[in-house]
């Protein structure tokens, strides 16, 4: 779940919610639609967060504050149960499992020296060589397609998460400002050929407040109005 806090509401959006809105955004890209993969790059970008479905339609709270437990807080053993499920429901497509294995790999790779995280990157690892195998393709092509798969998820968390500090991926720079999303990359063409590209998507408003159990927090998200959130992503060569 992400959690966006805004003076005394918290906006919840699911996690397959954000990927949806990534790929939105990311087949707005001319560049995006000359990959000669695209349609299952775009794929990926899409359902990286599926295996989040079912952690989301059941909000938990971390015990120690009473917090709405988000994807960043939550615990590691959940954290690392919903990739294999992500990847496996996209077996049918081997280039858009391997590609979101990847995405589980570059996300999570600051933990690569904890022991605790040692077999999911071991069986990460194992995921991605196996669907890069069944798409008749190499590592080195899945890592020239990747990057627009974290990309698209880096520019939709910044909206959907409010961050104010500067995302980096490779030789991009992306930063909200309000409802803005900005995206530079200091090369040419622009992601967005200079284009501003609309961003939508709905939330629940949940008060702020400390919540003191799983099931008091889940009748607030049920009981919660929806509402949609709406800004605006921009590139700058």
């Amino acid at each position: 779940m992400i959690v966006r806090a805004e003076h005394d509401t918290l906006f919840l959006i699911p996690q397959p919610d954000h990927a949806h809105l990534a790929r939105r955004i990311m087949e707005r890209s001319p560049a995006v639609a000359m990959l000669p993969r695209r349609d299952a790059i775009a794929l990926a970008i899409g359902e990286h967060d599926n295996g989040w479905t079912e952690e989301d339609a059941a909000p938990i709270i971390v015990p120690s504050s009473g917090a709405i437990a988000d994807f960043v807080h939550i615990a590691v053993a959940v954290r690392q149960r919903v990739w294999p499920r992500a990847i496996h429901r996209l077996s049918a497509t081997p280039w858009a499992a391997a590609l979101v294995a990847q995405h589980a790999i570059t996300i999570y790779d600051r933990f690569r020296t904890d022991a605790a995280w040692t077999a999911f990157f071991a069986d990460m690892e194992s995921l991605r060589a196996r669907f890069v195998d069944a798409a008749g393709l190499t590592l080195p092509e899945l890592l020239a397609d990747y990057p627009f798969v974290r990309l698209g998820d880096l520019i939709s968390l910044s909206f959907c998460t409010g961050w104010t500090s500067e995302q980096h991926y490779s030789h991009w720079l992306v930063r909200a400002e309000g409802p803005r999303v900005i995206i530079s990359s200091g090369v040419s063409p622009a992601l967005f050929g200079g284009s501003t590209v609309p961003i939508e998507i709905q939330a629940r408003a949940v008060r702020a407040r400390a919540f003191h159990s799983d099931a008091e927090v889940r009748a607030a998200v049920n009981a919660a109005p929806t509402v949609t959130l709406r800004g605006e992503a921009v590139d700058r060569a």
